[in-house]
């Protein structure tokens, strides 16, 4: 919240002139002494904050001093103003006012990058609710950086995309090549989702299933003006709608009630040292994938296909580890 603060002192001071610390920090909502500190780190930074006592005395601007960032990035300001979008999923204080407030600041870029930068940023959102509730297996780097330039270029993408129910090899899942034209990017529950059309059709990957991504020199077949949250929203709806979903009943020891946090519980009974769960998954393969690391700390009541689909995850790791080291193909259990 500091950068929030600093930079809401000095739009105060440039639009109301001179200021006491009192009506600076009621403001502000913090307290005198903060305001004081806040004042002291504008000056080291470069910011020509001074002071003025006596009764008429306050902080203030040296005269003449603007805030001119027109020395900004593009990408610095996508970075400004992604952040006031990722303000808006629900937290308190001056998020909302911090928004408005860069965008003020990247209204002083020039104009040509100024439409750079609100063109990339309308295309990223941040939110809270996901898909899936998964196991978090992060991002490439390498990879959603390529996503992000063709994202914010306008440009088609060439990548080599994992699905989950896409076709298999000696029961591992292949990776298959595809071409897409990227609307934007929704970073949910901490995880990347690209949403993009093919073939004239919606479509969302997620992005730690792209093994590689390549942006080509094409301009993106994609609408203009796009609402991205409520793309997402209706997105997510429909995703919802097509995945009724599995109820999955479990218990567990009432101490390794944290590792609940993985899943949806829709009810819950404790008899002070076990629990019984009935939790909700999108369908039995994500049940399978996100009880898997828990099990044998877990045990799962049912449905007989998940208890079966774990039970030969099991053989096949047992089948992998009896076997001399080095011997036979590696075999991938997604």
């Amino acid at each position: 919240m500091r950068a929030d603060r600093l930079l809401s002192l000095v739009l105060l001071l440039r639009h109301r002139g001179r200021m006491t610390a009192t009506a600076i920090a009621a403001e502000l909502e913090v307290s005198e002494r903060t305001v004081l500190r806040d004042v002291e780190a504008l000056s080291t930074a470069g910011i020509p904050v001074y002071a003025e006592r006596g009764r008429h005395g306050g902080f203030a601007l040296l005269p003449g001093f603007s805030t001119d960032l027109t020395g900004l990035t593009p990408g610095e300001a996508v970075a400004l103003l992604t952040s006031g979008s990722a303000a808006t999923s629900g937290a308190l204080g001056l998020r909302a006012e911090f928004s408005s407030a860069i965008r003020k600041v990247v209204a002083t870029m020039p104009e040509r990058a100024r439409a750079e930068a609100t063109g990339a940023a309308e295309r990223v959102l941040v939110r809270r609710g996901g898909l899936l509730r998964d196991p978090d297996d992060g991002e490439p780097g390498a990879v959603l950086a390529a996503v992000q330039r063709a994202v914010f270029g306008g440009n088609r993408l060439r990548m080599r995309y994992l699905a989950g129910g896409g076709p298999r090899r000696e029961g591992a899942t292949v990776a298959t090549e595809r071409v897409i034209d990227p609307v934007g990017l929704v970073q949910a529950s901490g995880r990347w989702y690209l949403l993009a059309v093919r073939d004239g059709q919606d479509r969302t990957y997620r992005v730690s299933r792209i093994e590689t991504a390549e942006p080509l020199p094409e301009p993106a077949r994609r609408p203009d003006g796009v609402d991205l949250e409520q793309l997402w929203l209706r997105r997510r709806a429909d995703f919802h709608a097509g995945h009724p979903g599995v109820r999955v009943r479990l218990r567990l020891p009432a101490a390794r009630r944290a590792a609940l946090a993985a899943v949806t519980v829709e009810e819950l009974r404790s008899d002070g040292e076990t629990l019984e769960v009935a939790a909700a998954f999108g369908d039995l393969r994500h049940a399978e994938t996100v009880l898997w690391p828990m099990v044998p700390g877990i045990e799962v009541l049912g449905p007989d296909e998940l208890r079966a689909a774990l039970l030969d995850r099991a053989r096949t790791t047992i089948d992998a580890l009896a076997r001399p080291a080095g011997s036979g193909p590696l075999h991938d259990p997604r």
